[in-house]
């Protein structure tokens, strides 16, 4: 493989940029108008126009983009995260045109693509799955009926697509109907599918996945867990590695599961299979990504290892470089995905400028970013500015670490997520672990606590805790805020 035409943008297009060059292999960068003189344009050997700005006009452009692979002699493509990376049609094609699809095989993504196929294909592995139906269902009298077998609260979810989209939540029969065709009429208009299925909710789930590798000899690696517990809109912002949940058994466990499902599906290359971890520390498989994750970073700074290259030689037909018995886990790793979003309204996206933009730097940070000072985020594309990701030698440190980090952070012109990164890890319930996926729910109903705190905590890092809060109590200034959460705030600047 001398040449590869990465087919995304953004810092994703960077990150695979970066592996390639390490193993001299000549990159091509695509790029739409909005994306012009982007850094990975920049960055690459070479650089193709692909369209106009929205992603159907450009990124997702097959016949374009395999058009020009031709013309410029590339052997492999690699999709990224998002737009064609899980396209099954667009993989079957890059084979046809004889040319490399870093990633699984069609057949893979087809199966593990589709939520009900995969529930279906694990179930013969014995994956633990979560109480429900493993069929697709239009009727709503039969869904009836099954909510009421499965027992109260449910989830309805689409057995097409993912992120959260035409997935509801239905506490009692009463609301039933009207959730079930508030998920038909998403997944329609989202997937052009709208078969759905039911699951029993599970009751203070942990968001627990497993990064896993396969070669074509049949070899195949789980390379631990990453904890994406911290969401909003059912998206990740906040992950770390490894979870502060698993023992080493529940670790072992859930690895060989993950494993399962890749045998299950004949699985080649990187994927990450989801699983919901409930009170009870049981765990049940949610879906497999058949792709490199988002946050990917967190899994290689406590493994030490560069997964994009990993990518890349299983493709070219290497085995994989390591077994089982040659992987540890190393520290400890956090990643706070900055987005351009206005977290005091419902984490809405806030387009605009990047009027300042300066990343934090160190030994133990990361940033993969696909922006430069003085750039507009565009509005067609997911609004993720950055990936800060820290290292450390405990959790502890991790996190003290990406305080700092956050705090050299300088990003002006637009609102981001920083903010909240920072609250979520100077939060009580997230430095004890004790967590799950309701934190914004539980802790950030309303925002405005985050900004309370966060002026209670320049008010006092220049006076004692007591004296600063029996004066904010005078001033009525803890409408939105708690003795708990201010003390740990503070605290954790000292």
């Amino acid at each position: 493989m001398k040449k590869v035409l990465i087919a995304n943008r953004g810092e994703i297009a960077r990150r695979v940029i970066r592996s390639l060059k390490k193993m001299n292999i000549a990159s091509v960068a695509i790029y739409s108008d909005a994306d012009r003189n982007a850094p990975h344009v920049l960055e690459a050997d070479e650089a193709v126009y692909v369209g106009e700005s929205p992603s159907a006009e450009s990124y997702l452009r097959q016949d374009v983009i395999l058009d020009y692979c031709k013309q410029l002699g590339v052997d492999g493509i690699h999709p990224g995260y998002g737009f064609l990376s899980e396209n099954a049609a667009f993989a079957r094609k890059v084979k046809e045109a004889g040319m490399t699809f870093i990633g699984p095989s069609p057949e893979a993504m087809e199966v593990m693509g589709d939520k009900l196929s995969a529930k279906q294909a694990v179930k013969e592995f014995n994956v633990p799955l979560v109480p429900g139906v493993d069929h697709a269902i239009t009727d709503v009298q039969e869904a009836i009926k099954i909510a009421e077998e499965v027992g109260y609260p449910i989830l309805i979810k689409a057995s097409a697509g993912g992120g959260g989209k035409g997935m509801r939540l239905v506490e009692n029969s009463a609301e039933f109907i009207e959730q079930m065709k508030l998920a038909q009429n998403e997944a329609r208009s989202s997937f052009g599918d709208d078969a759905v299925f039911i699951e029993k909710f599970v009751t203070k789930p942990r968001h627990i996945e497993i990064q896993v590798f396969a070669d074509r000899a049949g070899n195949t690696v789980y390379l631990f867990e990453r904890e994406c517990s911290i969401q909003r809109r059912h998206q990740k912002v906040v992950e770390e590695a490894p979870s502060a949940l698993l023992t080493p058994e529940l670790r072992k466990e859930m690895g060989e599961a993950a494993v399962a499902v890749c045998k299950a599906c004949n699985y080649e290359g990187a994927g990450t299979v989801e699983f919901l971890v409930d009170a009870d520390m049981k765990f049940y498989f949610l879906e497999m990504n058949t792709r490199l994750q988002v946050e990917h970073p967190v899994t290689e700074e406590i493994t030490g290892l560069d997964l994009v290259e990993w990518q890349i030689r299983v493709a070219r037909g290497e085995n994989l470089p390591k077994k089982q018995e040659e992987l540890a886990i190393h520290g400890h790793a956090i990643e706070v995905r900055v987005y351009a979003e206005d977290t005091l309204n419902g984490f809405t996206p806030d387009i605009g400028k990047l009027d300042r933009y300066r990343i934090p730097t160190g030994r133990s940070v990361r940033v993969d970013d696909a922006f430069l000072e003085g750039m507009e985020i565009p509005i067609y594309y997911d609004p993720m500015i950055a990936k800060l990701v820290v290292w450390g030698k405990t959790r502890e440190e991790a996190i003290k670490r990406t305080l700092v980090a956050i705090d050299q952070y300088q990003i002006s012109g637009l609102k981001t997520t920083l903010d909240f990164g920072k609250y979520v890890l100077k939060h009580p319930a997230f430095r004890s672990g004790n967590f799950d996926t309701n934190f914004v729910k539980h802790y950030f109903e309303d925002p405005r606590i985050m900004y309370t705190a966060m002026e209670e905590e320049k008010e006092a890092l220049s006076h004692g805790i007591d004296e600063i809060w029996d004066s904010i109590k005078k001033r009525n200034k803890t409408e939105f805020a708690s003795r708990e959460i201010t003390s740990s705030w503070i605290n954790s600047r000292a």
